[in-house]
């Protein structure tokens, strides 16, 4: 028991590595031998557990397709409006990005040539059908306007959330990614929201981006 603890601890810990590197250098320009130097472990115990840069990125794509998941779950219960659940999935995912590399990690490998191997769906694929069924919910529930088309909105709105981390990534501080998410949706808001309904969203937003900044 105590051996496959400290195994499970020096794999979490090679991810931890890894997602860090991938994250701050890229994907390509990350070698399995930084990783071992980064994650203070023998080559040994990085091929026991991963045979190659690959499987690495994929274990993380894993792990932040199961936060999304559990994400999505976990605002699916909680009664929200369709356009509420969407934004505060959103500010979740730059909260846990601010807090830690795997979701960072997760962001840029969406964007980096690594083969997604089934059973798991590129998160691209995932986050666009999240935020397609919550516009249409936003469209029955009159919170956008019904004359929008769900497709375009839902696709333009997952480029604009991870260009923001990945424009930002070498900009600015990754704390500054609640600032730019909450400025997204304030612009998402004034062009898909109506007039006597955006007080309401606009204060969400800005709500949102407080919790994250004060916790």
């Amino acid at each position: 028991m105590a051996r496959q603890l400290r195994a499970e601890q020096t794999r979490a810990t090679i991810i931890t590595a890894a997602a860090d590197l991938f994250d701050r250098h890229g994907y390509e320009s990350t070698s399995l031998s930084d990783i071992v130097d980064h994650a203070k472990v023998t080559k040994g115990a990085l091929y026991f557990h991963f045979a190659a840069k690959e499987d690495l990125a994929h274990a993380i794509m894993e792990l932040q397709s199961r936060t999304s998941s559990q994400l999505v779950k976990e605002m699916d219960s909680r009664g929200y409006s369709s356009l509420e659940a969407l934004m505060r999935t959103t500010f979740a995912i730059a909260r846990l990005s601010v807090d830690g590399p795997i979701p960072r990690a997760g962001l840029r490998l969406a964007t980096a040539d690594v083969t997604v191997r089934p059973p798991l769906r590129h998160p691209f694929t995932e986050w666009l059908e999240f935020a397609t069924r919550k516009l249409m919910g936003a469209v029955k529930e009159s919170d956008v306007h019904p004359d929008i088309d769900v497709g375009a909105v839902a696709h333009s709105l997952v480029c604009f959330f991870v260009g923001t981390r990945v424009a930002g990534r070498n900009l600015e501080p990754v704390a500054r990614l609640p600032r730019r998410v909450a400025e997204m949706w304030h612009l998402m808001i004034r062009g898909l929201v109506p007039v006597h309904r955006r007080a309401r969203y606009l204060t969400l937003a800005t709500q949102l981006e407080r919790e994250i900044r004060t916790a």
